[in-house]
């Protein structure tokens, strides 16, 4: 008789082995799919493995599924939980082992119903996987583009001052907050801003004294970024893309929410191109404006 697989809750041991199941269900979901992805597992280690660390440590919810006998990890999901905002950041299942309610058992765990004040997921087209997303009660409300290109030396207008976000100011970090709030009505907590700026430069945008705007950008990507009034995101992207151009990046990528038409039309613009991989934003009720956000990226959470 066989035994069916094993769920329970991860440790920070599990970390790397649920990295090489994420790599090896989205690589398997690129072939199908017609959009293959470059690199191996030990590359997306490489350069991902400070976020796989964080994710597991501001983990709201992770679990795994495990064979029984071999105690070989075969699927897991996990999700992240901050200012009211519930997001799925991962949910997968090595190929073989789908269609065994390995999936359920695990989305039941970490992405329960009735749970978060806004419920959100960033999900592939993988008609499997969005049919659980709307079981837990998300819908999908528009595409997630992904924009990549050659940073090249820009500079925004004189009007728009780039300031760099210190983890020591409190009033940084709160101008950082406000904005966030007001866009996404959600705002990260002190401990995921310090980590993006061991990770990544932040910058705040100032007009006249006022915080219009922020940013982060690094060698491992670009995102969050948000602007109060969407006509600043031209000049808050020259900025980031000169940045991007000055630390030696060859390539930038950016996660775009399809209605922000205004940074969307001034990166193709800039030679910018929208890659063929179309992720959708899913949630329980409509938030924020997102005509005036680009995501973290990779896209794992907003």
């Amino acid at each position: 008789m066989t035994r069916e697989p094993a769920i329970r809750r991860a440790t920070t041991e599990d970390v790397e082995v649920c990295h090489d199941v994420m790599w090896r269900s989205v690589t398997d979901f690129g072939r199908r799919n017609g959009t293959p992805l470059e690199g191996t597992a030990s590359d997306w280690w490489a350069s991902g493995e400070r976020l796989q660390r964080f994710l597991a440590t501001h983990a709201a919810e992770w679990w795994v599924a495990e064979e029984p006998d071999a105690g070989t990890i075969i699927g897991y999901g996990r999700s992240i939980e901050r200012g009211g905002l519930f997001e799925l950041t991962e949910f997968f299942v090595l190929p073989k082992s789908q269609s065994r309610g390995i999936g359920k058992a695990l989305i039941e765990r970490v992405f329960p119903v009735g749970r978060g004040d806004i419920r959100s997921i960033i999900a592939t087209t993988d008609v499997r996987g969005l049919s659980r997303y709307y079981a837990t009660g998300t819908v999908a409300r528009f595409p997630m583009l992904t924009l990549t290109g050659t940073p090249a030396d820009a500079r925004p207008g004189d009007d728009l001052k780039a300031r760099r976000l210190s983890a020591d100011s409190e009033a940084d970090l709160d101008a950082q907050r406000e904005i966030e709030r007001s866009i996404l009505d959600f705002a990260r907590e002190d401990s995921e801003i310090r980590w993006l700026l061991e990770d990544r430069e932040g910058y705040l945008y100032v007009r006249d004294d006022m915080a219009v705007g922020f940013a982060f950008v690094g060698q491992h990507g670009v995102g969050p970024i948000a602007a109060v009034d969407p006509v600043d995101l031209p000049g808050i992207l020259l900025h980031v893309e000169g940045r991007a151009c000055e630390l030696g990046i060859e390539r930038l990528e950016f996660q775009l929410p399809a209605p922000n038409e205004v940074a969307t039309r001034h990166l193709l613009g800039r030679g910018f191109r929208l890659d063929p991989w179309v992720n959708l934003l899913m949630s329980d009720r409509p938030f924020g404006r997102f005509d005036r956000v680009i995501g973290f990226g990779p896209p794992v959470f907003l």
